[in-house]
């Protein structure tokens, strides 16, 4: 299940915050383009739960949390969290 979320979507918060663009959906996760990880996490995909998915209007998945809590659920593709 896929939501309608697709390549190229813009990831907001619930407050309309930027969070990242989805590079793909993957089983029931979104995976967030590589360009939108910086620092230690520069140049690789972060993850995030399809559970924070509040809704899908036109070209952009909009977030259930703000956006500076959404990132902290982010995880990496092992699963575990991208930031501790």
């Amino acid at each position: 299940m896929d939501r309608g979320i697709n390549e190229g979507m813009e990831v907001i918060g619930a407050d309309g915050v930027y969070v990242g663009t989805v590079d793909r959906f993957e089983g029931k996760r979104i995976k967030l383009a590589k360009h939108d990880s910086a620092g230690s996490h520069a140049g690789h995909h972060h993850y995030i739960d399809v559970g924070l998915v509040a809704a899908v209007e036109g070209n952009t998945v909009r977030l259930s949390a703000n956006a500076n809590v959404a990132i902290t659920f982010e995880e990496e593709k092992s699963g575990r969290p991208a930031f501790d």
